[in-house]
């Protein structure tokens, strides 16, 4: 890692990996947006979230971002992918305000095909992190 935060940061992100009912893989999305930039630090989710989608099987068309608004067992800047045919876990992140700028932490299925996901998180011009579970 190149500093001291991007590895704690790292670390965060693999502990929530750690092994489950479900096999995971992370990435963190590194943007320039600060806390005046929510918008577009919204689109670049949903942006990241329609490239995981499409490298999980699934048409980004057919998921929708579930904010959790309604659940308190959600924290303001975390969101959800879910497919509309029966809410099927895609993805899920959380949006941290570090240092400055927005660290997009998100995480989905081992079955994705992690290293195309970074490629095409890095061809939309954000610096990436990947993580692997175990």
């Amino acid at each position: 890692m190149a500093n001291a935060i991007d590895d704690d940061l790292y670390q965060r992100t693999k502990a929530l990996l750690e092994p489950g009912d479900v096999r995971l893989n992370g990435a963190i999305v590194h943007t320039e947006y600060d806390g005046s930039e929510d918008v577009r630090m919204m689109q670049a989710t949903i942006d990241v979230g329609d490239i995981i989608a499409e490298h999980s099987g699934y048409d980004p068309q057919d998921c929708y971002v579930y904010s959790g608004n309604d659940d308190t067992d959600f924290s303001s800047n975390q969101h959800q992918g879910l497919t509309l045919e029966d809410e099927a876990f895609v993805w899920e992140c959380q949006q941290l305000l570090r240092e400055g700028s927005f660290d997009i932490v998100i995480y989905y299925e081992a079955s994705a095909d992690h290293e195309a996901i970074l490629a095409d998180i890095e061809a939309l011009g954000f610096d990436v992190t990947g993580v692997e579970g175990e």
